[in-house]
């Protein structure tokens, strides 16, 4: 009984001190991230007996389900505060990211897992895949504002966008290496051809189908409804997390990618009344709720930390993931953006933080329920080590990097 109120009142504080997060963050120039781990670090070596065993391999149901959790909730509320309305002008920088860049980064990282961490060919693809998206969860401090801000950053816009669509891109190419896995690596042509139609294809598409059907539904009861009978007006926060699990659920049932429709539900209904003040209402609720969730991931991946999930790492998984995460994603961004006409300094930085975060701990989770790859402690070495080496190399530089762009780049007013 005493370790449960230890444990509620731990989560208590986490949530109490994260409501002073934001502003301790833009005073100080580091992300609430590093904070967060140092302190899900110091508890657990504190109380090792008394917590909850933050052991990712022996909880693998429970690392997927709270895992993918967060991150829906998170694409929701990235949705929520885009401005920018969709046409392919407008999104062209995003677009290229979550094409040229991220298949890039899938390829480079899935061939160095191959040759110079010998991984067999279904965990070098799996690696790259669960690497590659950037992640919306730990992405905050160089991500858009709330909603009808209206002040132009190609930089956050960029990564707000890349980081809500690219969670659910990834999806085919983790089920490709599934399919590798459960192959022995003999794939056959059927193989192929079923994971490019369903996979690929109807996945995807019906994703960003049922999302927007189920966005604009909501907007239309929301905004039009409650026009025509103001007594069935509601200006409930929650409806958002509301309409994340409806639209998630939805979408896994109808065998969909769930990340993708809830993201393309979330602008959808963003974008149905885009003025109405009511917006502010539904990512402010969606906001909290995230950050107390992010502030329990975090201390429960400090705890991860503590309990020897980098024991396996090497020194060549070192170099993998300095090499993915300061030249293979930079690289790959860059390279993706030629030819743009975004300000150099802003391709530098959309290139640069390329986060990663609790997607990663999702895909790699959700593949090792679905096969046997084999590595499966090294693969989870690698991927907290990336994870920790961008927490503290992004989470440093962030603010100072934003704040540098805020005075070198004019402001503009967003498009419509």
């Amino acid at each position: 009984m005493n370790e449960y109120f230890l444990i509620i009142t731990l989560i208590g504080l986490a949530a109490f001190g994260m409501a002073w997060m934001p502003a301790i963050s833009k005073l100080t120039g580091i992300s609430y991230s590093i904070i967060y781990l140092i302190a899900g670090v110091l508890i657990y070596a504190i109380f090792p007996d008394v917590l909850p065993r933050a052991d990712v391999i022996s909880k693998e149901k429970l690392t997927v389900r709270i895992s993918e959790m967060i991150v829906i909730i998170t694409l929701m509320g990235t949705g929520l505060k885009i401005d920018r309305s969709f046409t392919l002008k407008n999104w062209s920088t995003p677009l290229r990211l979550i094409s040229i860049a991220m298949i890039l980064c899938i390829a480079c990282a899935a061939i160095l897992g191959y040759t110079m961490l010998s991984l067999n060919l279904g965990s070098a693809l799996l690696i790259g895949a669960a690497l590659a998206p950037t992640d919306p969860v730990l992405a905050s401090d160089v991500q858009v504002g709330p909603p009808n801000e209206r002040i132009k950053s190609e930089t956050k816009f960029s990564l707000t966008a890349e980081a809500g669509l690219n969670d659910g891109m990834a999806f085919p190419f983790v089920w490709l290496a599934i399919i590798i896995a459960g192959a022995q690596h003999q794939l056959s042509q059927d193989d192929i051809f079923s994971w490019l139609g369903y996979e690929v294809v109807y996945k995807i598409i019906a994703g960003i189908v049922l999302g927007y059907i189920l966005g604009r539904s909501a907007g239309y009861l929301v905004f039009n409804i409650s026009r025509k009978f103001p007594k069935l007006k509601t200006r409930d926060g929650f409806l958002a997390i509301s309409l994340t699990l409806i639209v998630y659920g939805s979408a896994e049932l109808a065998h969909a990618y769930g990340f993708i429709a809830v993201f393309i539900s979330s602008i959808s209904l963003r974008h149905f009344d885009k003025r109405h003040e009511y917006h502010y209402e539904l990512h402010s609720f969606v906001d909290q709720t995230e950050r107390l969730l992010v502030a329990i991931i975090l201390i429960l991946f400090g705890g991860a930390l503590v309990s020897g999930i980098l024991a396996p790492l090497t020194w060549e998984m070192v170099i993998f993931t300095l090499v993915f995460v300061l030249i293979i994603r930079p690289g790959a961004a860059f390279v993706s953006l030629l030819g743009s006409d975004i300000h150099l300094k802003e391709k530098m930085a959309i290139s640069f933080f390329g986060i990663r975060g609790i997607g990663s701990v999702f895909y790699l989770s959700f593949a090792f329920q679905r096969d046997y790859f084999g590595h499966e402690r090294e693969l989870w070495a690698i991927v907290a080590f990336t994870i920790l080496v961008s927490i503290l190399i992004h989470g440093i530089t962030a603010t100072s990097v934003m704040r540098h762009l805020k005075r070198e780049i004019p402001k503009e007013r967003e498009p419509e």
